[in-house]
């Protein structure tokens, strides 16, 4: 499976911005894919992440309310839409992919499929 995200840039504070994903290759029906993002000298973490079995999502504190993901089953990608962004959202934002269903809590670990990431940058 590759993953190839775009849609990354520059927005400026309380802007908006669309991030996408498309998956090629072998994949897998059932599957859960998502975003995770990594700032400078910290950890890579969740976003968010929807299921493709019944579109159940699933967002990190930080960000409910103000992200939306959703998925396009017939192009099998998803999507991040980013509101009311904060200098603190400014990461390189990392579309991943694991088979079967989704963890609540996302562990980085279970996602088999990583995208090269694309750069969020919030100023």
């Amino acid at each position: 499976v590759q993953l190839v995200e775009s849609g990354g840039g520059l927005v400026q504070p309380g802007g908006s911005l669309n991030l996408s994903c498309a998956a090629t290759g072998k994949t897998n029906v059932l599957n859960c894919m998502g975003w995770f993002r990594q700032a400078p000298g910290k950890e890579r973490e969740a976003v968010a992440a929807i299921y493709s079995g019944d579109s159940s999502t699933y967002y990190a504190d930080s960000v409910k309310g103000r992200f939306t993901i959703s998925k396009d089953n017939g192009k099998d990608s998803v999507h991040l839409e980013m509101t009311s962004v904060t200098p603190e959202d400014s990461a390189m934002y990392y579309c991943a992919r694991r088979n079967g269903y989704c963890n609540p809590t996302l562990p980085r670990a279970e996602f088999s499929y990583w995208g090269q990431g694309t750069q969020v940058t919030v100023s």
